[in-house]
């Protein structure tokens, strides 16, 4: 969806204040959203958050510079227009005025300077620091005018601000907390921080200030974690939860069928594939840092076995880090098929004919086990025997980040922009955050880097197929498939905007019970 620059500021024209339209539709007032997640959030605070479940709650608690719409088209939301340079190097931002942090602070183009000071601060451990690099300062204009300015052309800027580098927080909570702003957390956003019970639930409490007026409609959002995705749908059946983040493949044909049928009390809404998964092989110790351990155990794999058999056909297999429909994919990418012989070839190569052992690391939920347990199958044929340790969700983080793991089972849920499917995992800059295999390719980063420069998807995609062709032979990351994008949610949730992205908006729901 990426867009030259010049559309891009016609779009910021055309739809300044485009967030008021929703509520111009009515709704009722009162209740409590009661939301499903496929893991406990393990992090408030968005500079420092890298886990998707994360993003659930943001988009209710904290406002963004930026926000996309269903059509994955940038709107403005706390800057309300914007214009660039010619050079690329500045954007300028006007922001809505009014509007207060939940703390009662005010929020102004001074706080937009702290939050991008807060981001790039070396001795700050923000995992935002790779998304806004070439952000060279931001410089307050007046009280509701910001400056940002760029080292050099940034393209895929606009969409980074509509995720976690584009959230807000307060500046004077923020620095009274400081590392432990994460449990206090407070923005601008429609729903306000009242508590989380780790493992249990998190609730969130309706902003009386909002800046759009008549907004929001829900009193309170409970969030409560649900690793086993049975019970996750179990519960929106039974009517005690009204939406989940993540529907299970193996249960999507079936969950399609009941929802048609007359009476039926939920509704599962679908949108094309915009996330990846697969599997992180850490590049910097045995085993594999050996590549041709790596290749030998990618040619195990049976991806389209996978997609169709393991995960029912809801999602596509994978081959790259750019899934089908999005700006960077391309259809000229061919699926490796499964090569056994291949794989012996490799593992005799590596002086390991008789194949080796190594362990996985993967969250507890049932579809993530069937997938390993059918890739571990598939690996002991040539030899290689896998291990798999179950672990939570945050520790897993922490054991990737820090690179203290050999293999991993994690994916993406992607980006609007392409830059930010690919640059952090495989580049220098993500590196005790995203990039969970610890590779790095100067020349990779080149490429990527070039591809920052350009405004042209066509120029962009040339340097991206590059990059997709090196990474398939380095293998330090095993691609497996592109989920498509489901919800399941109750009938009684009105006003509920599926966005591609997947992350859950409830400005505008409301309740019809």
């Amino acid at each position: 969806m990426m867009r030259r620059w010049s559309a891009l500021l016609l779009v910021a024209v055309l739809l300044a204040g485009g967030l008021g339209a929703a509520s111009a539709q009515g709704g009722r007032r009162g209740g409590t959203l009661r939301v499903g997640l496929d893991s406990d959030p393990p992090n408030m605070d968005p500079h420092r958050s890298t886990a998707a479940v994360d993003r659930q709650v943001y988009q209710n608690l904290y406002d963004k510079l930026l926000d996309t719409d269903a059509n994955l088209t940038i709107i403005p939301m706390l800057a309300t227009s914007w214009t660039i340079s010619p050079d690329g190097k500045t954007v300028t931002f006007k922001l809505r005025q009014g509007v207060k942090f939940h703390d009662g602070t005010p929020f102004n183009a001074e706080t937009v300077k702290y939050n991008f000071e807060r981001m790039k601060d070396p001795k700050f451990p923000s995992a935002r620091r790779s998304e806004i690099l070439p952000v060279q300062s931001a410089t307050v204009v007046d009280p509701y005018t910001v400056r940002v300015n760029l080292e050099k052309p940034y393209s895929p800027l606009l969409y980074v601000l509509t995720d976690r580098a584009g959230m807000m927080v307060s500046p004077a909570q923020a620095q009274k907390e400081g590392l432990n702003f994460a449990l206090h957390p407070v923005g601008t956003g429609p729903f306000a921080f009242v508590e989380k019970i780790p493992q249990d639930h998190e609730t969130l409490q309706r902003n009386p200030d909002y800046w759009n007026k008549g907004e929001p409609y829900l009193d309170r959002i409970t969030y409560r974690p649900f690793v086993d995705s049975n019970a996750r749908v179990a519960n929106v059946k039974s009517g005690d939860i009204d939406i989940i983040n993540n529907v299970p493949a193996p249960q999507i044909k079936g969950l399609a069928a009941d929802a048609v049928k007359p009476g039926a009390k939920f509704k599962l809404l679908e949108h094309g594939a915009f996330a990846w998964d697969g599997i992180y092989l850490n590049v910097t110790k045995p085993p594999f840092d050996n590549k041709l351990l790596r290749q030998a155990f990618n040619a195990t794999i049976d991806r389209n076995a996978i997609a169709n058999a393991v995960l029912q056909g809801a999602v596509y297999p994978a081959y790259s880090f750019f899934p089908n429909g999005t700006p960077a994919y391309d259809p000229a990418w061919k699926i490796p098929p499964r090569n056994i012989a291949l794989a012996r070839e490799k593992l005799q190569a590596a002086g390991r004919p008789n194949g080796f052992e190594f362990t996985i690391l993967v969250t507890p939920s049932p579809v993530n086990q069937s997938v390993i347990q059918a890739i571990q199958s598939m690996a002991s044929e040539a030899g290689t025997q896998m291990r798999v340790q179950l672990i939570e969700f945050g520790q897993l983080l922490d054991e990737t980040d820090h690179l203290r793991h050999q293999a991993a089972y994690e994916g993406w849920s992607g980006r609007p922009d392409p830059d930010f499917d690919i640059y952090p995992f495989m580049t220098p800059s993500g590196l005790g955050s995203f990039n969970s295999s610890g590779y790095t390719n100067p020349r990779v980063t080149e490429l990527l880097d070039a591809a920052r420069l350009l405004n042209d998807m066509n120029q962009r995609r040339r340097a991206y197929s590059e990059v997709t062709k090196i990474l398939a032979d380095d293998m330090p990351y095993v691609w497996l498939d592109f989920p498509r994008e489901y919800k399941l949610v109750s009938t009684n949730v009105r006003g509920f905007v599926h966005v591609p992205d997947g992350m859950m908006r409830f400005r505008t729901v409301w309740l019809a019970q």
